[in-house]
């Protein structure tokens, strides 16, 4: 029960440390948010035949539920990191493993619901990606860390 809290501790940290550094960057390029989280639950939505409502209650719900996705993402993997790791990893090794498994817990179903195609985007779609992943890594391995 300790691994698991600690690793919810750490989740909630590094996904803190990930939403600030997008949010810094949607500042400082005056970009939009990405719409993927929320063509993500559409597209759950759909095949599970969930209806999400009408027009603004479904646009709600698709916000709503998109951020959710990404908190569980984030503290699942982890959750994940705490259960897999009974020894204190090195900080490359720590911090690459946790964010390759953020990494592949937000991109993958996107991937497999046809929602992005990282093969398509550009290099500025890369970094906004992986920056803010490293950070999450970073995040939560020091905070893990410190639980321990």
């Amino acid at each position: 029960m300790r691994t698991l809290i600690k690793g919810m501790i750490a989740g909630a940290a590094g996904t803190s440390a990930l939403n600030a550094t997008t949010y810094l960057d949607m500042a400082i390029r005056a970009r939009g948010g990405s719409s993927t989280p929320q063509d993500t639950v559409e597209r759950l939505a759909e095949g599970l035949h969930v209806d999400l409502g009408e027009e603004e209650t479904a646009e709600n719900r698709k916000e709503a539920l998109g951020t959710l996705l990404g908190y569980g993402t984030g503290l699942g993997a982890a959750v994940c990191y705490a259960t897999l790791t009974r020894r204190r990893a090195s900080w490359p090794v720590g911090v690459l493993t946790l964010t390759a498994l953020a990494t592949i817990g937000s991109n993958v179903p996107m991937v497999a619901l046809g929602v992005t195609d990282p093969r398509e985007w550009s290099v500025s779609s890369w970094v906004a990606d992986i920056v803010p992943h490293v950070v999450y890594g970073t995040a939560a391995y020091i905070a893990y860390e410190q639980l321990r």
